[in-house]
């Protein structure tokens, strides 16, 4: 069963935070000091790293299938991921007994395949360059049924992941601040477009900018052309979370109203963002999860001045990857 979308809005969130409760972590809110002193700024990082699965997918996956009916539970889960939704999904499915059954690319990060299988999902793997993730999923839901859980184009997933933004205002105010500028990693634009949401209700002059990897800037294009725009075939990135070809129908709609613009970021820009994650803040994030960081460092904007807040969206990152990006700096 694939159940359908409706519109969203901050009453949404903060019911969203209710189901919530005790179930994920309210992830640390840090100052950088080494970016504020190097661009005049202050900057904080949301370490969605930090929460539990190793990303802020859980916080979707949780609100959306705790909204499900007991009759809709039993059918099982199906869900499509490079790897975090994945994982987030097999979590909450072990959670509450249930089954997962998961749609993941070939060359998916091997970190992010055995976290998944250990938590007893079933994977049905695809090549992400020939073949379509969610015709595969609706297909084994037509054929063996289960309930679709989208990994950003719905409003319970948008819903959940605009917790984040809770926090965040939450935090900076206990700060005795207010952020001006939100940087969020972005892939279909499920987390931005919660993030925004939560914020733009609160704090409506804040200004909201997706970062996605350069040869995955569908989102940015769309938002400055104002149509959804998709990215050519067979394209290559680092950020193997960010690698989605076109923003989903409903994350548009939210975004081309919510947000100011969109960024970009190299695959050597993201290298050097992790690697100064990891010697001067001692965090560890994966290529995706270090984008809003890669933004500053590159210079793609300009926070003089100004209060400013990445997201720090993942740290489940390949070994290999990882080894690469400490070298790097």
């Amino acid at each position: 069963m694939v159940l359908g979308n409706s519109t969203i809005s901050y009453q949404d969130v903060i019911n969203a935070k209710l189901r919530l409760a005790g179930a994920i972590k309210k992830t640390p809110l840090i100052q950088s000091e080494i970016l504020s002193d190097a661009f005049n700024a202050k900057v904080f990082m949301k370490a969605e790293n930090l929460q539990l699965t190793g990303s802020f997918k859980i916080r979707g996956a949780i609100n959306f299938i705790r909204q499900l009916g007991e009759d809709e539970k039993i059918q099982g889960l199906i869900a499509y991921s490079s790897g975090n939704h994945a994982h987030a999904v097999a979590k909450v499915a072990r959670i509450e007994g249930l089954t997962a059954t998961i749609v993941m690319p070939k060359d998916a990060p091997r970190i992010k395949i055995e976290a998944t299988k250990k938590l007893g999902a079933e994977i049905v793997f695809y090549d992400r360059n020939s073949e379509s993730r969610e015709d595969i999923a609706r297909g084994i839901v037509e054929e063996k049924g289960g309930i679709l859980i989208p990994p950003f184009d719905h409003s319970f997933t948008i819903a959940g992941q605009g917790t984040v933004g809770l926090e965040i205002i939450d935090q900076m105010a206990a700060l005795g601040e207010k952020p001006d500028i939100v940087l969020v990693p972005c892939s279909g634009g499920g987390l931005i477009a919660g993030i925004a949401i939560a914020i733009k209700h609160v704090l409506p002059n804040v200004e909201l900018y997706t970062v996605e990897p350069e040869n995955f800037d569908d989102t940015a294009r769309s938002l400055k052309n104002g149509k959804i725009e998709t990215i050519a075939e067979n394209q290559r990135s680092i950020c193997d979370a960010l690698q989605v070809t076109k923003p989903g129908k409903l994350t548009f709609s939210i975004n081309k109203i919510l947000l100011s613009g969109g960024l970009t970021v190299t695959d050597k820009d993201i290298l050097k963002a992790m690697s100064l994650a990891f010697f001067k803040e001692k965090l560890v994030l994966e290529p995706g999860g270090a984008a809003a960081i890669a933004a500053i460092m590159a210079k793609t904007i300009d926070i003089e001045g100004k209060n400013v807040v990445v997201v720090l969206s993942g740290g489940n990152v390949d070994p290999e990857i990882y080894k690469h990006s400490i070298e790097s700096l």
